[in-house]
C-alpha cells in the first residue's frame, strides 16, 4: 500500500514537492523500495503515533505549505495542485480539506464534523460523493489527506503527540479555529483511502484511543457552557451506540460480533476516562494557552460547533 501511495505522489501535477516517508514500525518494515520513491525516509525506534511523526518533519520543513497523506491512501496526479490553488484563493485559511472517497466509492471524508461531546467524524462518511462536490468551509480536515499552512503551526502548535492516534487533527483544527484560523474543502483534490487498514475498523484498542482523545478534544478546546452539556451529549451517545449494539449498525456493531466484546469495551472505556483522569491537570494548562491565544470569543467558537456539528446518534451510527 505504500508503495503505490509514493507512485501516486511522484505523479503529481505540481512539481515543487519534498516527499518524506516516517516509518513507526520500529525498523520492522522493509524499506528498500520505499527508499527510491522518497526524497528522505525517517525511522522511528519504536511507533511514536501519528501526530509525533508528521511533527518530526513538520519542525524541520522548509515549504510554505506541509502536507499530510496516510500510507493507505492513493492521491490523483491534481491532488496537491488542487490544494494549493485553494490555498492561494483563501489566504485567510490555515487548512485545506481532500475529497477522500473509499475504495468502495462512498466518500470518507469532506472536511471533519464535531459532536456536543467532544465526538469528532467525518463530514460526509460513506454518503454518493456526487452529493460534496462544492467548495465551501469546513471545520477542519481529516489528517488523511490535507495541507496546511506551516505559518499556522508556528501559531497555534504542532500537532498534540498525546493522543497518538484519532483525534490529533480534530483538535488541531479547533486550536486553529480559536486562534482565527479558518478552513476549506477542495473536492477537485481527490484521494483514495482504504480505511483503518493499519488499526482494523473496530477494536478494543481503537475503542479505547477514540474514547480517551474525545474527553482530551473536549477539556482541552469547548468553552464551559459547552462543557456542562457534555455529560447529557454522552450519555446520549452511549445509548444510540447501545442501540446500534443491538441492531448490528456501524462500528459498534461491528464490536458487537466479535468474542468476549462486551467486557473488552468497558474494559476500554474505563481505562479511557481513568487516563484522562490522570492527565486532566495537563490538559486544564493546554486548555488556559488556548484561551490565551484565542481571536474568538466563546459565543463565536459556540457557533462554529453548531454550525459543524453532528448529532450523538450519527456517531453511534457510523
Amino acid at each position: 500500500m505504500l508503495e503505490e501511495c509514493l507512485r501516486a505522489l511522484r505523479k503529481q501535477t505540481l512539481r515543487q514537492t519534498e516527499v518524506v516517508v516516517v516509518d513507526n514500525s520500529g525498523g520492522q518494515a522493509d524499506l528498500t523500495s520505499v527508499v527510491k520513491l522518497a526524497d528522505a525516509v525517517i525511522v522511528q525506534r519504536e511507533n511514536v503515533g501519528f501526530g509525533a511523526a508528521l511533527n518530526r518533519v513538520f519542525r524541520n520543513a522548509q515549504a510554505a505549505f506541509v502536507a499530510t497523506i496516510n500510507d493507505d491512501a492513493v492521491a490523483h496526479p491534481e491532488w496537491l495542485e488542487k490544494l494549493l490553488e485553494a490555498a492561494e484563493t483563501h489566504p485567510e485559511a490555515g487548512m485545506f480539506a481532500s475529497c477522500v472517497v473509499l475504495a468502495t466509492g462512498q466518500l470518507d471524508s469532506a472536511g471533519m464534523l464535531i459532536c456536543g461531546d467532544g465526538s469528532s467524524k467525518q463530514r460526509g462518511h460513506r454518503q454518493a460523493v456526487e452529493s460534496y462536490q462544492q467548495a465551501e468551509e469546513v471545520l477542519c480536515p481529516s489528517g488523511s489527506a490535507a495541507l496546511y499552512r506551516r505559518h499556522l503551526f508556528e501559531d497555534v502548535g504542532w500537532f498534540d503527540e498525546e493522543f497518538f492516534l484519532y483525534g490529533e487533527d480534530t483538535d488541531l483544527g479547533l486550536r486553529a479555529r480559536w486562534a482565527g484560523w479558518s478552513a476549506w474543502y477542495v473536492p477537485q483534490a481527490t484521494v483514495v483511502h482504504r480505511y483503518s487498514q493499519s488499526t482494523g475498523a473496530a477494536s478494543a484498542l481503537k475503542a479505547y484511543l477514540v474514547e480517551r482523545n474525545r474527553l482530551r478534544i473536549l477539556w482541552k478546546n469547548f468553552p464551559a457552557r459547552l462543557l456542562l452539556c457534555a455529560p447529557v451529549t454522552t450519555l446520549k451517545r452511549y445509548y444510540w451506540h447501545w442501540v446500534a449494539w443491538r441492531r448490528g449498525q456501524g462500528l459498534t456493531g461491528q464490536f458487537a460480533r466479535q468474542p468476549a466484546a462486551r467486557r473488552a469495551l468497558a474494559a476500554a472505556l474505563i481505562r479511557a476516562h481513568w487516563d484522562w483522569l490522570r492527565q486532566l491537570p495537563g490538559l486544564m494548562r493546554a486548555r488556559r494557552e488556548i484561551q490565551r491565544r484565542a481571536r474568538l470569543s466563546a459565543r463565536e467558537f459556540e457557533a462554529l460547533v453548531r454550525r459543524f456539528s453532528i448529532s450523538p446518534r450519527r456517531i453511534a451510527e457510523l
